[in-house]
């Protein structure tokens, strides 16, 4: 109850300047009073220095008291105080996102640290925790694709799965087309305001069974945002090959087909990226979670409680005991 009394508003305040009353009549109640005492003339006044006042001398200025007390009560209940809680809804269903990740045998190379995947994996793990208010999912591809995890907003689920992803759990290749039409038809039914791809590659597409522009079609009919980020330095980027002496490093060309991803984007209205560090990966996921911070729907409410019968009713009980006092106890005789 009283939490509520941190906002006090009036619904008439300008009642309040009847308030203006009360130190007027104050004022006058003092004039009257000194004009007021009674006189009696004695010739000597020594009998009368050792006696006391009595209790109704003492406290008959308590009847104007409670009377002006009620009286400012009643003012401000008629100016009907109100006290409200407020608070806000955070539509949580506001983003739907699914990350689509690449996990080729191409992404264990080694121009970022550790190497490819690993740094993914990391930023990816980042760009969850800060989206708590957000249902995620993630799908894995390479020559073929697999949900790993629905849409959900269990993130604590979605961290741990993370941590199982790794190169060769599946078949080898880029089914870049198949990996978005999976990712896709995890979100074509979703109510949110906004549903995001975000899909992460080294490669070219040369596996699967849907072409990557059909599936970037797909993506556009039902309202679905791709982010496309390639992942890889220009030129050669060092690559563990396993020989007879062990696993070498050898640099092998990158080869990303920057062209279809920036088409992916334009074609969904989302944007390309291109990864060749770890700090830059962090930037542009810095940079999505921006892109769409903006999306969430916050819904503001505010419940109002009238306060004015509490401060009538104690402002009738004081008016009763002032008339109970001035009838009895400072009853005079006039």
């Amino acid at each position: 109850m009283i939490a509520r009394f941190d906002q006090i508003t009036f619904s008439h305040p300008e009642f309040l300047y009847f308030l203006l009353i009360i130190p007027a009549m104050v004022v006058w109640y003092v004039l009257r009073e000194s004009k007021t005492h009674p006189t009696l003339q004695l010739s000597d006044l020594s009998m009368f220095e050792d006696a006391s006042k009595s209790m109704r001398v003492m406290f008959r200025h308590v009847l104007f008291a409670l009377r002006q007390l009620a009286i400012a009560l009643l003012i401000v209940a008629l100016a009907r105080p109100q006290t409200s809680s407020s608070g806000q809804n955070v539509t949580i269903e506001g983003i739907d996102i699914v990350l689509s990740l690449d996990v080729s045998g191409s992404m264990l190379a080694r121009d970022l640290k550790p190497d490819r995947l690993e740094a993914s994996k990391a930023v990816a793990e980042q760009f969850i925790k800060g989206r708590s208010n957000d249902r995620m999912g993630l799908v894995i591809f390479s020559g073929e694709t697999f949900t790993q995890v629905p849409l959900t907003t269990d993130h604590n689920i979605l961290l741990n799965m993370f941590k199982d992803i790794k190169s060769g759990m599946i078949e080898d290749g880029t089914a870049i087309g198949d990996g978005l039409a999976t990712a896709v038809g995890r979100l074509k039914d979703s109510k949110a305001i906004s549903k995001v791809v975000i899909l992460l590659t080294d490669g070219v597409n040369n596996a699967g069974s849907v072409d990557p522009m059909t599936a970037a079609e797909i993506a556009r009919v039902f309202g679905v945002r791709v982010y496309t980020i390639g992942v890889g330095s220009y030129g050669t980027a060092p690559y563990p090959v396993q020989t007879p002496f062990g696993i070498q490093l050898r640099d092998m060309k990158v080869e990303i087909d920057e062209q279809l991803l920036q088409e992916i984007a334009l074609k969904t209205d989302g944007r390309y990226f291109r990864a060749t560090s770890n700090q830059k990966l962090e930037e542009i996921y810095m940079e999505i979670d921006q892109l769409e911070r903006s999306k969430i729907d916050v819904t503001e409410f505010r419940r109002k409680y009238e306060e004015y019968l509490p401060l009538a009713l104690l402002a009738l009980g004081l008016l009763m005991i002032e008339l109970l006092l001035r009838f009895t106890v400072f009853r005079s005789i006039t």
